[in-house]
C-alpha cells in the first residue's frame, strides 16, 4: 500500500494485523473489530479491499505495515483517541481469553510508542 491511511482505516489495520498475528481469527475478536467500525464509521463503509490488501500481505511484512498504520494513525490523532484506540486494541487481544506472545509484540509496539508514560508509572 503507498498511500497513507485514514484513522478509521489505519485503526482497522491496525486491529486486523493484531488479531492475525497468532493465525488464528476467533469469533469474538470479530466483534470487537465489528464495535470499532460501528463506532468509527457512523456510516456505511467499504473495506473489502482494506480485507484484500491484508490478505495478501506476507507475514514476514505485518510489523512495518503495523508501523507504517500506526504512524498514520497516531499523525491524525490526539492523546485522548490514541488512548481509546490502546483500549480497544486491548481488548481485542482479549476477547478470546488469551493473548499470546504474537499479539503482544504488536501490543507492545503500540504502547512503547503511543503510552511511553504507562511504562514509566508502572
Amino acid at each position: 500500500m503507498d498511500h497513507r491511511l485514514n484513522k478509521p482505516i489505519a485503526g482497522f489495520h491496525l486491529l486486523m494485523l493484531i488479531t492475525h498475528a497468532d493465525g488464528k481469527f476467533a469469533k469474538e475478536e470479530g466483534d470487537v473489530i465489528i464495535e470499532y467500525l460501528t463506532e468509527t464509521f457512523p456510516f456505511r463503509v467499504e473495506i473489502d479491499e482494506e480485507i484484500h490488501f491484508l490478505s495478501l500481505l506476507p507475514r514476514d511484512k505485518y510489523m512495518d505495515h503495523f508501523r507504517l498504520a500506526m504512524n498514520d494513525f497516531y499523525d491524525d490523532t490526539n492523546q485522548k483517541e490514541r488512548d481509546h484506540f490502546l483500549d480497544f486494541a486491548v481488548k481485542l487481544a482479549k476477547a478470546d481469553n488469551e493473548i499470546p506472545e504474537s499479539e503482544n509484540v504488536f501490543l507492545k509496539e503500540l504502547f512503547d510508542n503511543w503510552a511511553p508514560e504507562f511504562e514509566e508509572e508502572n
